[in-house]
């Protein structure tokens, strides 16, 4: 096709004005402009490049002839694709010297294209300076976008390349949670810069797709092309940052993409819509499910794939009124925990399963507890109106660990505990009141406890009622905040021990080295080891 007639300009000249008219958005940080400044800038190009023809006429004939402006309304120009605005623009900036420019807008995430455009035209001389003056700022992000340089970078001095890449490597592949979180503040520039998942370490790739996860939001399909990489990944840790993050990705998508390739061994999946619970049935089945919210029962029933599958369901929040009649669908869960699920009247149906685990708090009534005869796991933070455990919990079941909560310490105490002589471990809230003498005498009774947990500082526990309990091998206890009186009493109680773990919540307290020497028979180490 020919030029329109008065337009007469030799493709160099077409490119000028084309370049020209690219930094002016560029630098304006929009992606159109009015057809009059366009019309200006076109009218001062011409002078400089070797045509004929009027502004209106010349920027006319490059809507129509070049492929690469239009017109997408009355009055409005712009480059038919972002990329060839700041390709155009990078030349020109580079053309022109304005290597100061394109680093001084560095900061501006709109221009990490433009500068990588930049490092692509410049000549060597020209990318060292580009690059060093990237470097200087010691901005990780910054280092980074030189990192991302360096693929358009086919000439470079090597020390320059070599400083490139040594800054870069303190911050990629990320090795911590912090880690993770400081190089997704760099922006979607990162998600071509995660390596993996070869020649990674466990934990450096769980960061690698936390990093990954974190920009989901921002980049859902660089995030998830990254994420697919990772689903084969044997480590849990990394298969469950892979199953906690479907919420930022579309749905469907990241259930057939990531999800239903992670090995399921010891997995949860958490449905937190309707979206999720119906994208169960695009996956091979589940065996470990949390829901989260109130659908019906009969509901989450239909959407799992294959019911006879699930082993443990975590309900969530459940507020309608129901007695769990409807899971008896499962005919094989083992394990059944609820959160704050008010709703719940009665567990008496929860015998026609094969149960061997249930945790809850505060449901509507704990009715029927008595009948599941099979757990050997119970939790519970439940008020009870009056009597001992023995009068609410199942007498004969083969109980081997137990939690109590504040509201069962606070109505329950630990009376009637001597009715399950298999427990060989018992953890404890923080008590409302101070344990008495009887509540540890029922402690004593337990002829196989092997492990006790504490969850709250000692001086909760009136351990000076506590009688010496020689059975204890396994102590598990918050890191306390000084070593007085209650760490050397509890230390007298226990003198079987064999290990101590302290639960540090991210704070220290008394050093490893006190405690080893409260407990000189036992391998003292907190949670963070």
């Amino acid at each position: 096709m020919g030029a329109l007639e008065g337009a007469e300009l030799g493709e160099e000249a077409q490119l000028e004005i084309l370049q020209r008219l690219a930094y002016a958005l560029v630098l304006s940080g929009r992606t159109e402009m009015d057809l009059e400044t366009a019309e200006g800038i076109v009218e001062r190009c011409l002078p400089t490049v070797a045509g004929h023809g009027d502004a209106r006429t010349v920027l006319q004939d490059l809507l129509l002839r070049s492929g690469l402006l239009r017109q997408p309304a009355d009055g409005v120009v712009d480059f038919v694709h972002r990329t060839f605005q700041d390709y155009l623009g990078a030349r020109y900036a580079v053309e022109e010297g304005h290597l100061d420019v394109l680093t001084s807008h560095a900061d501006d995430a709109q221009w990490e294209d433009v500068i990588r455009m930049a490092v692509a035209h410049a000549r060597p001389r020209e990318r060292v300076v580009l690059l060093r003056q990237l470097l200087a700022r010691e901005e990780p992000r910054l280092t980074l976008l030189a990192l991302a340089c360096l693929e358009h970078a086919t000439a470079l001095d090597p020390a320059v390349r070599a400083e490139v890449e040594s800054r870069s490597a303190a911050l990629i592949p990320p090795r911590t949670t912090a880690d993770a979180h400081t190089l997704a503040d760099a922006g979607p520039l990162v998600l071509e810069l995660l390596p993996g998942p070869e020649g990674l370490t466990a934990e450096e790739a769980r960061c690698v797709t936390e990093t990954a996860s974190i920009l989901g939001g921002q980049e859902p399909t660089g995030a998830l092309a990254v994420l697919r990489r990772f689903r084969d990944h044997p480590s849990f840790d990394v298969r469950r940052q892979l199953a906690g993050t479907w919420d930022r990705f579309d749905t469907t998508e990241y259930a057939v993409e990531v999800l239903d390739h992670l090995l399921r061994d010891g997995l949860f999946l958490r449905c937190a819509s309707p979206g999720q619970l119906a994208a169960l049935r695009l996956m091979r089945p589940w065996q470990r499910l949390t829901v989260n919210g109130s659908p019906e029962l009969s509901d989450v029933v239909d959407a799992v794939r294959d019911p006879d599958a699930l082993d443990l369901l975590s309900l969530e929040h459940h507020t309608r009124e129901s007695t769990l009649a409807e899971l008896a669908a499962f005919r094989n869960l083992r394990a059944l925990w609820l959160q704050d699920c008010f709703g719940v009247r009665d567990l008496t149906r929860l015998s026609e399963l094969p149960l061997t685990e249930l945790a809850f708090n505060q449901i509507g009534s704990p009715a029927g507890l008595s009948a599941l005869h099979g757990l050997t796991r119970l939790s519970l933070d439940q008020t009870f109106q009056d009597g001992h455990l023995s009068d609410r919990l199942p007498l004969d079941a083969p109980l081997e660990y137990l939690f109590l909560g504040q509201e069962t310490l606070a109505t329950a105490g630990l009376r009637g505990l001597e009715s399950w002589p298999t427990l060989t471990e018992l953890s404890l809230a923080r008590p409302p009141t101070t344990l008495s003498a009887t509540d540890w005498g029922q402690v004593a009774r337990l002829p196989v406890l092997r492990s006790l947990v504490l969850n709250a500082s000692l001086n909760h526990y009136a351990l000076e009622f506590m009688p010496e309990l020689p059975s204890v091998e396994i102590l598990r206890m918050p890191s306390q905040r000084k070593a007085d009186t209650h760490l050397r009493i509890l230390a007298s109680r226990l003198p079987g021990l064999r290990t101590v773990t302290l639960k540090t919540s991210g704070r220290r307290g008394v050093p490893l080295d006190t405690y080893a020497e409260f407990f000189p028979t036992a391998e003292v180490t907190d949670d963070r080891l």
